[in-house]
């Protein structure tokens, strides 16, 4: 099934060309056209903060640079440490920022949230992954398409409309949160258990992940991340008839995933309109296998039976299946593997667990962005949904608000690679559209 072109909610709208300075949304896109340096100076900056995740370097220089920049037009500032969460240490500390402007009169809240954090920079850069290079109408560094271009976007969006005295209604948040790369709990996770993302509080959130300028994400797949480890009996190795080897054992089990269930998940197809077109279907990934005992850097290794073999699993599941269908098919290759050898036996571990999310095409927050989209663009919008979590995951979970959605300029497939970049055109355009976004779901057009 392609990526579903969006219904254009206004079809008699003009385009951006044909719009009267008297409009207000004509307005704020001329404020946002003529701070188009200023955003390009604006990402750069972000970009040359390195806050490489793990381990969380430069995340409270970087927030408070965002906090620093919103107050001067007129935002509240909290800074919110995220003490106990993993990671979070006096070295490191997972420290986000919050800031919201209040409009004259009562109406709904939009935040818009971006992640700070990037992954390492890897090798293979023909630039400064730090640097901020702009070269032919791209900003390049680590970061800048995943999701420093975005959230610079979003920013330079709340400023135009503060700038212009538009926020008649309702209030505007921005948030810069940490480790969204290693899960978002020191970041939205934190935040949405603490209250932040509460219905009573927000009412529509959009994340400007680098989805493309024109497509509009509803949602993710599930994950369920499991360490497994198969356990044996230790003995020596000359004589493995004497024990019970944990290796042969997780052999068998992955024997069965190759032979029944990846064959099985393919099988599974989702109305989620996931993108690439791989993603439609529920897949697992092995993501690691240690055997045995602690490799050596240096001699040879002890003559032992490996009494532990240890495997993490990433099963990412769609919304036509049930978390405990998911486990159970787990757990029942694992019996088999077990009935199959004696004293061989396993343990399984759950370390992460979302559901698929997925925000329904007719929702408010998806509506309003399809028309600004082809208001701008001149084209409709496209739905998709993201083979991976991102926050809307927490938003969702802990927060309780389903009008949630990703949004933002960048190509996905240039996220955590080397000279990553992102395009300075589609960042002025997603500025555009997110700004009168918010303006029309604050209440602020009448």
């Amino acid at each position: 099934m392609p990526q579903r072109p969006a219904v254009d909610p206004f079809p008699n709208d003009p385009p951006e060309t044909a719009v009267s300075p008297r409009d207000p949304v004509a307005r704020v896109f001329a404020r946002i056209e003529a701070a188009r340096d200023d955003l390009v100076a604006l990402a750069g900056d972000l970009v040359r903060f390195p806050t490489v995740n793990p381990p969380g370097e430069n995340y409270r220089p970087c927030v408070e640079f965002i906090g620093e920049r919103l107050a001067r037009s007129g935002f509240e500032i909290d800074y919110v440490r995220a003490l106990g969460e993993p990671g979070d240490t006096d070295a490191h500390p997972r420290v986000n920022v919050i800031a919201r402007r209040d409009g004259r009169a009562p109406g709904r809240t939009v935040h818009f949230n971006g992640h700070v954090d990037v992954v390492e920079a890897g090798r293979g850069w023909t630039r400064d992954p730090f640097g901020g290079a702009v070269e032919d109408g791209r900003l390049y560094g680590r970061g800048a398409c995943d999701m420093k271009g975005g959230l610079a976007a979003a920013i330079v969006a709340a400023e135009a409309i503060a700038a212009e005295g538009l926020d008649a209604a309702g209030a505007l948040e921005v948030s810069g949160t940490v480790d969204e790369e290693s899960g978002g709990f020191g970041g939205v996770g934190h935040l949405a258990r603490n209250g932040w993302f509460d219905r009573g509080r927000v009412d529509h959130v959009i994340i400007p992940e680098p989805l493309d300028v024109d497509r509009v994400c509803l949602g993710h797949r599930g994950v369920w991340w499991a360490k497994l480890e198969m356990t044996g009996r230790i003995g020596h190795g000359s004589m493995p008839f004497l024990g019970v080897n944990a290796i042969r054992g997780m052999a068998d089990f992955l024997a069965l995933v190759e032979t029944e269930l990846v064959p099985r998940l393919a099988g599974r197809r989702t109305r989620m309109p996931c993108v690439p077109d791989g993603a439609r279907h529920a897949t697992l990934n092995l993501n690691s296998i240690h055997g045995g005992g602690v490799e050596q850097a240096e001699g040879l290794p002890a003559p032992v039976i490996a009494d532990s073999c240890r495997l993490v699993l990433d099963r990412r599941y769609i919304v036509e299946e049930d978390f405990d269908t998911v486990r159970a098919e787990i757990v029942e290759l694992l019996e088999r593997v077990k009935r199959g050898r004696t004293g061989l036996d396993y343990r399984l571990d759950e370390l992460m667990t979302f559901a698929p999310t997925m925000t329904e095409p007719d929702a408010p927050v998806v509506r309003t962005l399809d028309h600004y989209i082809h208001r701008v663009l001149g084209r409709p919008s496209r739905h998709v949904a993201s083979p991976g979590t991102y926050d809307q995951k927490h938003i969702a979970r802990f927060g309780g608000v389903v009008d949630c959605v990703a949004y933002g300029p960048g190509i996905l497939d240039l996220a955590h690679q080397p000279d990553e970049y992102v395009e300075i055109d589609a960042m002025l355009a997603s500025a555009k559209i997110m700004a009168a976004a918010a303006l029309s779901l604050t209440g602020s057009l009448g």
